[in-house]
């Protein structure tokens, strides 16, 4: 694997004093060496994006849409590679790695797209009252200034593209920061956002280790923040800077509801199967990953071995190969808090149906039932392999055991009922409910973030630009309308 040492400084590679070695969860071997800013380079980046925002923003729309468009060609041309990295880095089965630059090259392409037709202005008419007579008021949108982006390392491509491609849409300047454990893939887009002609300081990507950032966070230059991580750091994050404008994506533990009429013999190994893939795809280190199973009980019984079976037929062991569903987690310290989790969970008295080994960073999928609702796993996000089940009595209470949750991201719900989609989309405290699905589906086009202390604001390509903006309005007076 080619070692990336540069980061990207106001839209040029620059070194610092210090370095990052990134290596493999899988097998601990080298995969690059990133060069780390100095606070020095750090002040120079803000500067130059503070500096460009005025120009930046005045950027004409096709010069912007035009170098969105170049960075979904280049993803989409070196995927293979990118997977590749992504998977070294991240410990992703390299086939959910090749999905994930799909993804990417999504997010720069809608981001064009949107690129050409955002802030066009809307007109209003004012002369529904007489003081207004004559007068014609145009609304445009604006960026609210220089945006902080801070990326997770469970995508550490597609949530990168997720912060920097919509600024650049919208045309305010941003300051992106990758993962200390997977900045490599980041870095990439360093490399072909280098190839455009966007102005110099509209962009950077800087690797800042976390201990120094909260000067950064702190940062007057800097009015907004899109933060991607853990409810702890998020909200940490907004509680130090109560008038800066925060987005924050902290995720959940995702509930898949089977209904009673999901009954059929397809329909239940269709949810086994869905709901096995996706508790454990990117080893369960999803936002919205299924965590949580409520079965009706009376399709209960049926379905209960059939997740175990499919869960069971997960293939795990070396991410570089296609066959592989399942690999290891970012780190080993990872690994060891799952195993602590499922180990306390079990202890008070869960049953443990299958997985609930651990081998270095590598845990096996698992299932439990009879979780307690006073354990750790029951009650925060497990960002590994594990599901549990839980068996309820129709409609109402499953929805009230999907509720029963600090957090609201998403939801699934296998059902064939409309009205019981309705209802569910009314009664869910969630950001996202998904009928006749796990709760893992994402468009990126799409509004998406959550309720509850799942977060605040809106990510998917044209929200996230509302976020990045402000309405700014025009009052043109003596028309002739």
């Amino acid at each position: 694997m080619t070692s990336i040492h540069a980061f990207w400084l106001a839209g040029r590679q620059a070194t610092g004093e210090a370095a990052l070695d990134v290596t493999s969860p899988w097998d601990g071997s080298h995969v690059g060496t990133v060069s780390l800013p100095t606070d020095a380079q750090v002040e120079e980046a803000v500067a130059a994006a503070y500096a460009v925002r005025e120009d930046f923003a005045a950027t004409p729309a096709h010069v912007r849409a035009a170098a969105l468009d170049h960075v979904a060609r280049r993803l989409s041309d070196r995927t293979e590679e990118i997977a590749r990295l992504i998977s070294a880095e991240n410990g992703k089965p390299v086939k959910w790695a090749r999905g994930e630059v799909g993804r990417a090259v999504s997010v720069f392409r809608f981001a064009a797209e949107e690129a050409r037709r955002f802030n066009g202005g809307e007109a209003q008419r004012l002369d529904t009252d007489a003081g207004g007579q004559g007068r014609l008021a145009l609304t445009r949108r604006f960026p609210k200034g220089v945006v902080l982006g801070i990326a997770p390392f469970n995508f550490p491509l597609n949530l990168c593209a997720h912060k920097i491609a919509p600024a650049i849409a919208a045309g305010a300047p941003i300051l992106l920061k990758p993962a200390p454990a997977t900045p490599l893939s980041g870095l990439i887009l360093g490399e072909l956002l280098a190839e455009t002609e966007l102005p110099a300081g509209s962009w950077s990507i800087l690797p800042v280790p976390n201990d120094r950032m909260p000067a950064l966070v702190q940062d007057d230059r800097l009015p907004v923040i899109s933060f991607t991580g853990s409810e702890t750091v998020g909200y940490a994050i907004m509680d130090s800077v109560p008038r800066k404008h925060c987005t924050l994506e902290l995720g959940g533990n995702g509930a898949a509801v089977v209904l009673a009429d999901w009954a059929s013999d397809e329909d239940l190994d269709r949810a086994a199967a869905r709901i096995a893939t996706f508790s454990n795809y990117q080893g369960g280190q999803s936002c919205i990953s299924v965590q949580r199973v409520i079965v009706d009980a009376a399709v209960h019984d049926r379905l209960l071995p059939r997740i175990v079976a499919a869960v069971e037929a997960q293939v795990t062991g070396d991410p570089n190969d296609d066959a592989t569903d399942v690999g290891p987690l970012v780190s080993e310290a990872a690994a060891q808090r799952v195993e602590s989790w499922v180990e306390e969970a079990v202890t008070a008295g869960a049953q443990l149906l299958t997985g609930g080994k651990r081998d270095g960073a590598s845990y096996a999928p698992t299932v439990l039932t009879g979780l307690p609702g006073d354990t750790t796993l029951a009650r925060e996000e497990v960002f590994g392999p594990v599901l549990s089940v839980q068996k309820v009595t129709g409609e109402a209470e499953a929805f009230a055991a999907v509720n029963d949750s600090k957090y609201g991201l998403q939801a699934g719900v296998f059902t064939h009922d409309l009205q019981s989609a309705f209802r569910a989309h009314r009664a869910l405290e969630v950001g996202g409910v998904v009928i006749g699905d796990v709760p893992s589906y994402r468009a990126d086009q799409m509004p998406y973030g959550g309720a509850k202390q799942s977060g605040v604001g809106r990510e998917g390509v044209k929200f996230a630009m509302d976020d990045y903006t402000y309405e700014r309005v025009l009052v043109l007076t003596g028309l002739a309308l």
